[in-house]
């Protein structure tokens, strides 16, 4: 998997602070005070103080602009800001656009943030409004709208089915996903689920929301906020927390790509085949490194399907075979490929898979909850299904 010459921005960058509120239902907060919350604790975590940060990036969804955050934060020269990505598509390419940033001089030291009242504000699960003409918002998604596609859990739950009638796929194997995130999160105390245990019996008697899908493969609901800092490699070395150096990121999208924010991926020629493995082929190509060398994996989890279509999309498990590899106990703490191991957005919390990058960070620094024994390779993946980022971290050298 090695390259000749290493990619420009392999291990240019590191994440040298990280910061998190409480995960609730209810924050009773503002989502710029949830932001300042978590950018404030990630910037004192890296032992900086606001007049260090000169960058801010955001999520394209994020109802908290660079300029807010700033104020609030006290940034007394902000040089460089940007967004990226819609919802869970976005933390990987956000923590690349950080670096790029970085690397071309643009900014020294950038505050990535995602910030929402995902429960108490704006429900992203609900049912779209019907749109009163076509073309109502100009997202193509509303072509769907009439034939009843109005929620991302149907489109999941039609890609969960055609894997099932095509790789025989059951629905112990999602229940084994289910399970395991919400184990890990059972012993983090941060987690929304913390003290709250399931079984696969629980996860089988529970409630259909859309069949084959049930309560459990659903992603949680969540008001609260995530902030990682970013830097040169150079100025890592200084900071008091150990360093995550940032190996390699990648985005890509299929070679045909679907317009629209998610129902667009129904077009595509074959429900199985996720960005995944082009953004993997990608991404392991610059690190020079392969799927062999990863430790821990943070999967994007807003359902349980998309946990198994990345196992194999990211190579661990061949193609069909997500199930069976997930069902083995391999994504335990303790299994091959731990996964999720704060809990994930099915467990921990979901703010959109910027939690997923603080988690691994976590596990490269040695101070995760559910900790890997001696983890040097941590992958975390952004969002499915239309486009997606990913990102390899390692400890910095």
């Amino acid at each position: 998997m090695g390259q000749t010459a290493p990619h420009p921005l392999r291990d240019r960058c590191a994440i040298v602070g990280i910061g998190a509120t409480d995960f609730t239902r209810k924050s009773g907060r503002t989502e710029v005070a949830l932001a300042a919350a978590a950018g404030s604790a990630a910037i004192a975590d890296a032992g900086m103080s606001p007049a260090d940060i000169d960058g801010i990036v955001r999520c394209e969804q994020d109802t908290v602009r660079h300029n807010d955050l700033a104020d609030a934060l006290g940034l007394p020269a902000l040089t460089y800001w940007g967004s990226t990505g819609t919802g869970g598509s976005a933390p990987a390419g956000m923590v690349a656009q950080a670096c790029a940033a970085i690397a071309s001089g643009l900014a020294r030291s950038v505050l990535v943030f995602r910030s929402l009242n995902g429960r108490s504000g704006a429900r992203f699960g609900q049912a779209r409004r019907r749109q009163a003409a076509v073309g109502g918002n100009g997202s193509y998604d509303e072509f769907f709208l009439p034939y009843g596609l109005l929620a991302p859990g149907q489109m999941f739950a039609l890609i969960a089915r055609r894997h099932m009638i095509e790789y025989g796929t059951q629905p112990t194997h999602l229940g084994a996903i289910a399970v395991a995130c919400r184990e890990h999160a059972n012993a983090n105390p941060a987690a929304q689920m913390y003290g709250r245990p399931m079984s696969l019996s629980d996860y089988l008697g529970a409630r259909p929301i859309t069949e084959p899908l049930r309560l459990y493969d659903y992603c949680l609901e969540t008001d609260g906020a995530c902030a990682v800092v970013v830097t040169s490699a150079e100025r890592a070395r200084d900071t008091p927390a150990p360093p995550v150096s940032i190996r390699a990121v990648a985005q890509s999208a299929d070679p045909a790509q679907q317009p629209g924010l998610v129902f667009g991926a129904l077009m595509r020629a074959s429900l199985t085949e996720q960005p995944s493995a082009r953004t993997a082929e990608l991404l392991y190509h610059r690190a020079g490194l392969g799927p062999e060398d990863v430790d821990v994996a943070q999967l994007y989890d807003c359902f349980t399907i998309t946990v198994l279509l990345q196992l194999e999309g990211y190579g661990f498990a061949p193609k069909g075979d997500g199930g069976p590899f997930a069902a083995s106990g391999a994504l335990r703490v303790g299994g091959a490929l731990p996964v999720n191991t704060a809990g994930g957005n099915l467990s921990e919390g979901y703010l959109h898979g910027l939690n997923h990058v603080v988690e691994g960070v976590r596990q490269i620094r040695g101070c995760s909850t559910n900790q890997v024994p001696d983890a040097e390779v941590c992958l975390v993946t952004s969002g499915l299904p239309t486009a997606t980022g990913a990102l390899l971290l390692t400890a910095a050298r």
